[in-house]
C-alpha cells in the first residue's frame, strides 16, 4: 500500500470517512504478524523441554558439554544450562526492542512489519535444521536463539505503530487487542508444537519420547511457510503514515536493517558476557550486570552510529528519558509484561523441572541425585494454558481501564499478583520434598494460571496508563521503550529460575518476584492512585 497523505484520527469526520477502515485493516494484519513473532521468539521454552526429555530417555542425544571442559553435563547442571537458550532469546529480543522502539517513525510501520516477519524465517529454518542433528553444538543453538530475538523486538515497533492509527479514546482496547492476541502467539506455539512434532511432516529422523515417536525439528520448520504468507500480507496491505519520515521503501529498509544490526551489536556483547565464566562472581548479580550492559551498548550504538537524518530523529525521541514518568511506567510495565513474557518463556521447563523429577525417597530423605518421575503429568498438554490466559485476558485489562481508570485496575491487580506468586512458591516447596510431587501439580497449575491472568490484566491497564499520561508524540516512543525494558523479563526470569533450580530452591525465585511486585504496588499508589496523586489515569 502507498504512504497515506493525511492522517488525523482525532478529527471525527476524517475518522468516520477514511481513518477507521484503514486503521482496522492495519490492525488485523499487524496482529497475526506479531503473533508469529512471539511464537518464534518464545518457542525455546518448549524446545529445551523436548531436548531435556529426549536426553533423559537417551543420554547420547543432545549430550552438551558447553562450559564444562568437554565433559558432558548431568543432573541439575544440565537442566540449568538449557535455560540459557530461552534466556538468550529473551535477552536478544528485549535488546532489539530498543531500536524497535524508534523504528516506526524512521522506517515506516509497513516496512518494519514486513521486514521483521521476513527475517524471522532465518531462525525458524535454522532451528529446524539444527534439531535434525542431535549432535549440533550448543553454541549453534545459542546463535539461533539470539536470532529468534527478532520476534521479541517486533512488539515494540508493532505497538508503537498501532498507537498512531487510533484516537485516544480507543487506545486501551486496540492496543490491548494487538498486544493480547499477539501475545497469544506464545500459547498458540505451546499448543501447536506438541501436536506437530508427532507427524513426520518434513521428513527426517524421529526419536522416542514417552514411548512415542517425535520429529523435534518440526518445532522450527512449521513456522517457515506461515511466516512467508503473513509477511507478504504486511507488504501488500499495510500502510506507512505521513507522520513517519521513512522516505522511499528501499531507503527505509536500509535504515531498518542498520538499526536492527545496532540492536544485535548490543545483544552480541551482552550474550558474550552472559556465556563466559565470571569466576566466583555471584550468578544473580551477573544476570543484572549483563542486562545493564545490553541496554547501555544498544543506546550508545544507536546514538553514535546512525546516519545523520536518523540520528536527528532519534535525538528528538530520546526526550522521553527526561520525563520521570517514563521511568516510573517502565518500572510498572516490567511487573506486568515482563512477568508475562518471562513466565511464558520459563513455564514449560519449570513444570518439567518441578514435577518431572523425584528428589526424596519414601522416608523424605534427600536423594543424591534426582530421578525421573514415572508418574509425572504430560507437561506439554498443559503448558500453553498459562500463556493463553495471560494473552486472552489482556484486552479485558485495557477495557476495564477505559471504564475504571488504569491506575485503579493496576493497584488491585498487583495485590492479587503478590498473593499468587507467594502461593506458587509455597506449592513448589511442598513438591520439592515429596516422593510424589505430581500430587501438587494441579494446585500449582491453577495458581500459576491466576498469576498469568494478573500479568495479562496488568499489561492492558499499564499500557492504557501510558497512552493517557503522555502526549501523542511521546506516547509511541514511551510505549516502545517500556516494552523493550519489560521484555528483559524473558531473560531475567529463566536465568533466575536456572540459578535457583541449580541450588534446589526454585520457590525462592517466586518469593523474590513477589517482593518486587510489592514495590510496584507502592510506586503505582504514590504516583497515580492515591487521592492527591500527581497524575490521575
Amino acid at each position: 500500500m502507498k504512504k497515506l497523505d493525511k492522517w488525523e484520527v482525532e478529527d471525527q469526520q476524517f475518522w468516520d470517512e477514511t481513518g477507521k477502515k484503514t486503521a482496522m485493516r492495519n490492525l488485523w494484519i499487524s496482529i497475526p504478524n506479531l503473533l508469529l513473532g512471539f511464537a518464534v521468539w518464545i518457542y525455546w521454552g518448549v524446545i529445551v523441554g523436548l531436548i531435556q526429555g529426549l536426553h533423559d530417555t537417551n543420554p547420547s542425544l543432545f549430550n552438551f558439554v558447553f562450559g564444562n571442559d568437554g565433559v558432558p553435563l548431568e543432573g541439575n547442571a544440565y537442566k540449568a544450562l538449557l535455560y540459557t537458550l530461552p534466556a538468550v532469546a529473551g535477552l536478544a529480543g528485549a535488546t532489539t526492542r530498543i531500536p524497535n522502539s524508534f523504528m516506526v517513525a524512521i522506517c515506516g510501520g509497513r516496512n518494519v512489519k514486513f521486514m521483521t516477519t521476513l527475517l524471522l524465517i532465518l531462525p525458524a529454518l535454522g532451528t529446524g535444521l539444527a534439531l535434525r542433528n542431535p549432535d549440533t553444538s550448543f553454541i549453534t543453538f545459542i546463535v539461533l536463539a539470539a536470532l529468534s530475538g527478532i520476534g521479541g523486538g517486533a512488539f515494540a515497533s508493532s505497538m508503537s505503530n498501532i498507537s498512531f492509527f487510533f484516537p485516544k479514546r480507543m487506545q486501551g482496547l486496540t492496543l490491548g487487542l494487538n498486544a493480547g492476541i499477539g501475545n497469544l502467539g506464545v500459547a498458540v506455539m505451546q499448543f501447536v508444537i506438541p501436536l506437530i512434532i508427532t507427524v513426520g511432516l518434513f521428513g527426517g529422523e524421529s526419536h522416542i519420547l514417552r514411548d512415542n515417536s517425535i520429529w523435534i525439528h518440526n518445532a522450527g520448520l512449521i513456522w517457515v511457510p506461515i511466516l512467508a504468507f503473513f509477511g507478504l500480507l504486511a507488504f501488500l496491505f499495510m500502510n506507512n503514515l505521513p507522520q513517519h519520515k521513512c522516505g522511499p521503501t528501499p531507503k527505509a529498509i536500509g535504515k531498518y536493517l542498520w538499526l536492527e544490526l545496532l540492536g544485535y551489536g548490543g545483544s552480541a556483547i551482552a550474550i558474550f558476557f552472559l556465556v563466559i565464566p565470571w569466576g566466583g562472581f555471584p550468578e544473580l548479580l551477573k544476570i543484572f550486570f549483563v542486562l545493564v550492559i545490553a541496554i547501555i551498548c544498544s543506546l550508545v550504538l544507536m546514538r553514535f552510529l546512525t546516519p545523520k537524518d536518523t540520528k536527528e530523529n532519534l535525538i528528538g525521541q530520546f526526550e522521553i528519558f527526561k520525563n520521570k514518568h517514563n521511568w516510573v511506567m517502565t518500572w510498572l510495565y516490567v511487573m506486568t509484561f515482563g512477568s508475562f513474557i518471562g513466565y511464558a518463556n520459563a513455564f514449560p521447563k519449570l513444570l518439567k523441572d518441578v514435577f518431572g523429577y523425584i528428589r526424596v525417597d519414601e522416608a523424605g530423605q534427600l536423594l543424591a541425585e534426582s530421578i525421573v518421575n514415572p508418574n509425572a503429568p504430560d507437561i506439554l498438554k498443559f503448558a500453553f494454558l498459562g500463556a493463553a490466559m495471560g494473552a486472552a485476558i489482556r484486552p479485558v485489562g485495557g477495557w476495564l481501564s477505559d471504564k475504571l481508570g488504569g491506575a485503579r485496575v493496576t493497584h488491585w491487580d498487583t495485590i492479587i499478583m503478590i498473593g499468587a506468586a507467594v502461593a506458587c512458591g509455597y506449592v513448589i516447596s511442598l513438591a520439592n520434598v515429596s516422593p510424589t510431587p505430581e500430587q501438587y501439580f494441579w494446585p500449582f497449575l491453577l495458581l500459576f494460571i491466576v498469576l498469568f491472568a494478573t500479568t495479562g490484566i496488568g499489561n492492558g491497564s499499564t499500557f492504557r496508563m501510558i497512552a493517557i499520561i503522555f502526549p501523542k508524540e511521546q506516547a509511541g516512543p514511551v510505549l516502545g521503550w517500556t516494552s523493550a525494558v519489560a521484555a528483559y523479563g524473558a531473560f531475567l526470569i529463566p536465568k533466575i529460575f536456572a540459578t535457583q533450580i541449580k541450588a534446589g530452591t526454585p520457590e525462592y525465585a517466586l518469593y523474590g518476584f513477589a517482593a518486587y511486585y510489592l514495590s510496584c504496588l507502592i510506586v503505582n499508589w504514590w504516583y497515580y492512585c492515591r487521592s492527591n496523586a500527581e497524575i490521575t489515569c
